[in-house]
């Protein structure tokens, strides 16, 4: 049976949804959200002023189907899912799908540990792992330097033994007996409390504040010496050198504001864009890294920074306090609610016009 575009053109409901542009063989070539759909959707076949890239894609459109949701909020979350599944041709593409490595600290366990993680245990839209997130970071081998440090301070455990049900169903690994763990899974090795000390002690780390770990490693090394336990004292001394070394690398960014936030700006050229993103951690520049968007002729600087933020953090499981752009997005309410959300705190998304913050967007820009 032949679609009839006016005809489904009057069913459409005055409802929030995602609307599905098909070409002639099936082929999805647009997915947009809308919080009328009667009107959005109307809105590509009247006689008025389109971009040349919409002109295109109307031409190519045999049918249309839509979704209704609850929401705004949910149109975006289905929007965005659907696009990463289809690929549709006309959309705003962020080409390159990477996967960052974090740092996973399992909160959750009774003897938390220190994982390597590419993507997060649990559902990353509804934030269902309890889990904390640290990252993302740039390089893989400085990630596992990092957790391969901690664990030499704090001696936590590395096992995947399910604590406590397994204390005492297997001997202690090596760890335990080279004193590199405090001994968990074996009954009154390791002093619970003590535990959950070096456990805030590695958290306190992760966020960036070294002062209390280089105090302890200094005392812990001078102690050695006086009791005359040199070979000590030295394993003491290279882990002091090793934590003042990653203290150097971080840049401080803002000494006054110590939020985590991500900066971004773009360059685009043609169909192509470049998309720059720095990564700010507790008022650090932890890593850096760059995007490549697809189909962004006509599209302005906003249009194409708001298809990256909903294409990116969709599929990434640390989200910061606060986003900076280049300019006011078109969704920056739907989008603040959608990362509160999925953040279980609240997200603000700022295009800052003076000032320190200003200045950051303007490198991130320059690197673009």
């Amino acid at each position: 049976m032949e679609f009839d575009i006016e005809e489904n053109l009057a069913k459409l409901p005055k409802k929030p949804g995602v609307y599905i542009m098909h070409a002639e063989n099936d082929e999805i070539i647009y997915v947009g959200k809308a919080v009328n759909l009667f009107n959005r959707v109307h809105s590509y076949f009247r006689n008025t002023k389109k971009s040349p890239k919409i002109e295109k894609m109307v031409t190519h459109i045999n049918y249309f189907e839509y979704i209704i949701t609850d929401s705004e909020l949910e149109a975006l979350v289905l929007e965005s899912n659907l696009i990463k599944k289809h690929r549709p041709r006309y959309n705003t593409m962020l080409k390159d799908d990477k996967s960052y490595p974090y740092i996973k600290v399992t909160v959750d366990e009774e003897y938390p540990r220190i994982l390597f993680s590419r993507k997060p245990q649990g559902d990353t839209v509804t934030r269902k792992s309890k889990a904390k997130f640290f990252g993302p970071y740039t390089s893989a081998w400085a990630v596992r330097d990092t957790i391969e440090l901690i664990n030499k301070i704090f001696r936590l455990r590395t096992c995947n033994r399910n604590l406590p049900r397994d204390v005492d169903k297997l001997r202690p690994c090596l760890n335990y007996h080279i004193n590199m763990c405090q001994g968990p899974c074996k009954s009154g090795a390791a002093d619970p409390q003590k535990y959950s000390e070096s456990v805030n002690g590695a958290i306190d780390f992760l966020n960036g504040n070294y002062k209390p770990i280089l105090g302890m490693l200094e005392e812990r090394m001078l102690k050695a010496s006086e009791d005359l336990r040199y070979e000590d004292a030295a394993g003491w001394r290279d882990l002091l050198n090793s934590v003042k070394a990653v203290a150097q690398k971080q840049k401080i960014t803002a000494a006054s504001d110590a939020e985590d936030r991500d900066i971004i700006a773009s360059y685009s050229e043609g169909d192509e864009a470049v998309v720059q993103i720095f990564f700010v951690r507790n008022g650090r520049l932890v890593g850096r890294d760059h995007h490549y968007m697809t189909g962004v002729s006509e599209q302005s600087v906003a249009d194409i920074q708001n298809s990256f933020i909903k294409q990116f953090y969709a599929g990434t499981p640390f989200i910061p306090k606060e986003i900076m752009v280049e300019a006011e997005l078109e969704d920056t309410a739907v989008i603040e609610e959608w990362l509160t959300k999925n953040r279980g705190g609240k997200v603000t998304v700022i295009a800052p016009k003076r000032g320190m913050k200003e200045r950051l967007v303007k490198l991130a820009k320059k690197n673009a």
